[in-house]
Parts: C-alpha cells; structure tokens; sequence
C-alpha cells in the first residue's frame, strides 16, 4: 500500500460517496488510476464496505489522540463544518458539560500530530482545548478481518 492508497482511503473516511473525479483532482491521479486503485483495494479486501470499514491493520497512524474543544457561543454547526476539512480528524462528536466536541484524530507523527492541532485552535470560535494522546487500545470496536 503506497501513499496513493493512504490518501484515497483516508478521503474515503471521511466521504465515502466521493466521485472518482473529486478523488482524482484531490489526489493528482487521473481517473483511471484512482478507479483501479479502489477496485484493487476492494478485491483485496482493504476496502469492505461503503461507508468505508478498513481492516484495522490498513492505514497505521501511530501517534493518535482525543482533542476536547470549547466553543464561544452559537458556533458550534460552523466549526463542524470547518474540522471536516481535516483528513486527520477520523471522528467528531457533541457532548455536553465543560467541552463541547470531543475530536478523535491521528497523525503519522508527532511533529504532524502537533501541527494539526495548531491549526484546529486557530479557528475562529474555539476557546479552549485539551488533547490527550492514546497509548494503546486494548478493547475496539471497529471493523478486523
């Protein structure tokens, strides 16, 4: 599995009804590339379903983490729409008491892992926040072969 298929997968995540055109500007491919990459990936059981359920072992982001954002105001809708932009960010949930969203996120590294969540507080309406990284994860409930 090379970049290609990390970037196409990841797009896939996080919209798993994506047109083969939009993934092929995203991405760089042209179309017939990106097609043969996702039947190949399908075939060989990478891809199992749609919305897209990965083998847990396919994309290997070692440095992942739990981000708990405060919201100023009534922004909450935009700033969803705003982290959905974030190919990183695999999860965003609401939840109530001191935090309003509470983000599941990963990198490939702790420098990439920094310089998103840099760029995740830099957007307008987000007061406060607090990261932790995860270690390990003993129980999951996502998809294995």
């Amino acid at each position: 599995m090379d970049e290609l298929d990390t970037k196409l997968i990841t797009l896939l995540r996080h919209n798993g009804r994506r047109s083969i055109s939009d993934l092929a500007i995203e991405t760089g491919a042209s179309r017939a590339t990106v097609r043969a990459r996702i039947e190949k990936m399908e075939k060989e059981g990478t891809i199992l379903g749609y919305t897209v359920i990965l083998r847990a072992d396919t994309v290997e982001l070692p440095v992942r983490g739990i981000m708990l954002i405060e919201i100023e105001g009534h922004g909450t809708e935009r700033i969803i729409r705003a982290l959905g932009n974030y190919p990183e960010i695999s999860e965003i949930h609401t939840t109530n008491g001191r935090w309003d969203l509470i983000l599941e996120l990963g990198a490939t590294s702790l420098a990439e892992f920094d310089a998103v969540l840099r760029r995740i507080r830099l957007i307008p309406g987000i007061t406060s926040s607090e990261t932790n990284l995860l270690l390990s994860s003993p129980r999951s409930a996502r998809a294995r072969l």
